[in-house]
């Protein structure tokens, strides 16, 4: 097995978390030099190019599987000294990168780190990702956890169910009335909305990888490719977008289900919410600060979620790949 230095291991995790070897080398306390002196000693032990010379740097994929190797050897190494008693010789707090969804971000999991005893001195980097792509991070070494949607695990890591995540179609009032429905007779009625009338009202959207909206349209018979977009890229954001007749969205529960008891949005279809169950990948390193953050993730997931079905079993990624 090929093998790296420490610091050198630990340089690449910092370039990597900083973008460029100016900040990388402030974050270390040595000069740009030395951080690019210690890129190439890889490099060399490697054999293969690591880090591409961009602004932010990227890391090909040779430096992928090194930079998760560093991150696993740093973790393995801050539990040895903590459970020696060598915090005072640490390397100061240990940074743990994690992916996340922006509505789990905004809804439950600040909660979750929150919890985590403040003794074990680390400090979190959190990746916003959407739930479907963020299991990517993992393989590339770039984060150590993940919130995902995605159930199989990646190689080397384990995943649990969490919970599922309900969203709810909803608008504002005035909305429903520019787009042409009979706000007054479906009142009376006692029915929703047709969301299918809805196909040329403006819909709110998160970023370009956010195809929730679409797939709701799709299932009402509707044509998502006629549709007018707002991009709004913030959860928060995205919800006040939506409770002031920005146009019509999907929002998780926890931020509307209020709103829509006062009577400030309008759901569209009551009985077909929109469910995303969520899972907890991370790393099957034994680490007990990893270990104890899952806990607490766990822990809160317990709180906010809608408890899984059948889907409570972990699932280990072959180790042969």
């Amino acid at each position: 097995m090929t093998t790296f230095q420490l610091d050198h291991l630990q340089t690449l995790a910092a370039l990597v978390d900083e973008g460029t070897f100016d900040a990388a080398a402030r974050r270390l306390h040595v000069t740009p030099s030395a951080v690019s002196q210690r890129v190439r000693a890889m490099e060399q032990v490697a054999g293969k190019t690591l880090v591409q010379r961009t602004t932010p740097v990227r890391t090909t994929p040779a430096g992928d599987v090194v930079l998760r190797y560093a991150r696993q050897v740093l973790l393995l190494a801050r539990d040895a000294e903590a459970e020696l008693g060598l915090e005072a010789q640490d390397r100061g707090r240990t940074s743990m990168a994690i992916a996340v969804n922006a509505d789990s971000l905004a809804t439950w999991f600040l909660d979750a780190l929150a919890a985590v005893p403040r003794e074990l001195g680390v400090v979190f980097d959190i990746r916003r990702e959407d739930q479907d792509h963020s299991a990517a991070l993992l393989r590339s070494g770039t984060v150590m956890a993940a919130v995902t949607a995605t159930p199989d695990a990646v190689q080397g890591c384990t995943s649990r169910a969490l919970g599922t995540m309900r969203y709810r179609a909803v608008c504002s009032p005035a909305l429903i009335g520019r787009a042409g429905a009979d706000r007054a007779g479906a009142d009376r009625a006692g029915a929703a909305p047709d969301p299918a009338r809805l196909d040329d009202a403006p819909m709110v959207v998160f970023d370009r990888k956010d195809d929730l909206q679409d797939r709701f349209l799709r299932d009402a018979g509707a044509s998502a490719a006629r549709s007018p977009r707002h991009y709004v890229p913030t959860s928060d954001g995205y919800a006040r977008a939506v409770v002031s007749g920005l146009g019509w969205g999907l929002l998780p529960e926890q931020q509307c289900l209020d709103h829509i008891a006062s009577g400030d949005l309008v759901e569209l279809a009551p009985s077909a919410p929109v469910d995303v169950l969520l899972f907890w990948q991370r790393w099957s390193l034994a680490s007990p600060l990893l270990d104890e953050v899952t806990r607490a993730v766990e822990a809160a997931a317990r709180a906010h979620l809608i408890a899984p079905v059948g889907q409570t079993a972990r699932r280990r990624a072959d180790p042969t790949g």
